[in-house]
């Protein structure tokens, strides 16, 4: 709804390809439930053990182990909100990558131009990379290689079919 002396937006025209590029996390947010408190449970009764043959500090060192195993999972939780959202327009490559704590960059190119660069085979250093006009933008790091390289054949199959329709213009 627009207010009264206001211009509507601007639509948002479609995408031609879009795709959002996310780390994978193996366990969930039930998973992580259980597994801290299966590790609770048992640094709790080894700790108990202890406490009750005279050995109370380590009871308190048992604690900490827990608190350790949760502050690196939280950790890696929030690394795993970075992502990266690549979307073909008719004449824009925009790639958007917002960083775990949600700030955002975003890099624009002309689908004429660019390049998308993946060693083939690739190997476990291999980099994609968007290349325009001496520009080099690498994406996608958190992926794996078999990752990597079919993102990589998709977005140059999308441009290659933007660009055959261009010709035809």
């Amino acid at each position: 709804m627009v207010a009264p002396g206001q211009t509507p937006p601007e639509p948002h025209p479609a995408a031609e390809f879009a795709a959002v590029l996310r780390p994978h996390r193996s366990l969930g947010p039930q998973g992580f439930v259980v597994l801290m408190a299966v590790v609770a449970g048992i640094n709790f009764i080894a700790g108990l053990a202890f406490l009750l043959r005279g050995a109370w500090p380590v009871f308190g060192f048992m604690g900490l182990d827990v608190l350790l195993i949760y502050v690196a999972f939280r950790l890696n939780y929030r690394s795993g909100r970075v992502h990266e959202r690549v979307e073909l327009f008719g004449h824009e490559l925009r790639v958007r990558r917002v960083a775990p704590n949600g700030q955002s960059r975003t890099w624009s190119f002309e689908p004429y131009w660019v390049r998308v660069e993946i060693d083939d085979p690739p190997e476990h250093h291999s980099q994609l990379v968007l290349a325009s006009h001496g520009r080099r933008l690498a994406i996608g790091s958190f992926l794996t290689v078999e990752e990597r390289l079919d993102f990589a054949r998709a977005l140059q199959a999308a441009l290659a079919r933007q660009r055959a329709a261009g010709f035809g213009a």
